[in-house]
């Protein structure tokens, strides 16, 4: 087990580095949308590509964020009924829902998506629009997204079992939900006023 949760460490560690990066491309986006509107408006240009690489940047926010999201146990689910349950049962839907749900879904999407991009790459695919940017590098981004979050299922599996037989304590019942922490600090501000 102790090799597992190594091997668990080392993905925690990529996908961390990895969603942090491009987490920031948001902020790239942003620049890209406010330059194209801007260039768009006041000199009456339009390009297609600088629209194309608005929709690349985002998708690489969420393809190679949805692992750190994961990871941070930030991703969408029903905490009200999951809070209301024992903590070996949640474990347990926890491990079902990964094993079950998420890297079948998982594999699905990478035996898909691989193809998928092989072909554009081999055709050297081109956008349909005027101008456009290449599709095989958009299209490369679905495979590698779903690896990443299939190495993190895998990740969260190793640790819930690990967890599960009392090897590693939960850090889930010691972490605060960023909701909570957001709540606290807007308490604690308006306490000083």
């Amino acid at each position: 087990m102790d090799l597992l949760l190594k091997l668990s460490q080392g993905i925690d560690a990529v996908n961390r580095r990895i969603g942090q990066f491009f987490a920031l491309m948001v902020l790239l986006a942003i620049l890209v949308s406010a330059v194209n509107a801007t260039v768009r408006k006041v000199f009456d240009l339009s390009s297609n590509a600088w629209l194309e690489l608005q929709w690349v940047l985002f998708s690489m926010v969420f393809l190679f964020c949805a692992p750190w999201t994961l990871q941070l146990n930030e991703h969408v689910r029903i905490d009200i009924v999951n809070s209301m349950m024992p903590r070996p049962v949640r474990s347990t839907i926890e491990l079902v829902g990964h094993a079950l749900f998420l890297l079948p879904l998982t594999l699905i999407m990478i035996v898909t998506s691989v193809p998928f991009f092989l072909e554009s790459f081999r055709l050297n695919e081109q956008s349909f629009s005027a101008g456009g940017l290449p599709q095989w590098p958009a299209k490369s981004l679905v495979a590698i997204g779903f690896i990443l979050l299939a190495l993190q299922g895998i990740s969260e599996i190793i640790k819930r079992i690990a967890i599960m037989r009392g090897i590693i304590p939960d850090p889930r019942e010691t972490q605060r939900s960023a909701l909570e922490a957001e709540v606290e600090h807007l308490v604690q501000g308006t306490e000083k006023r």
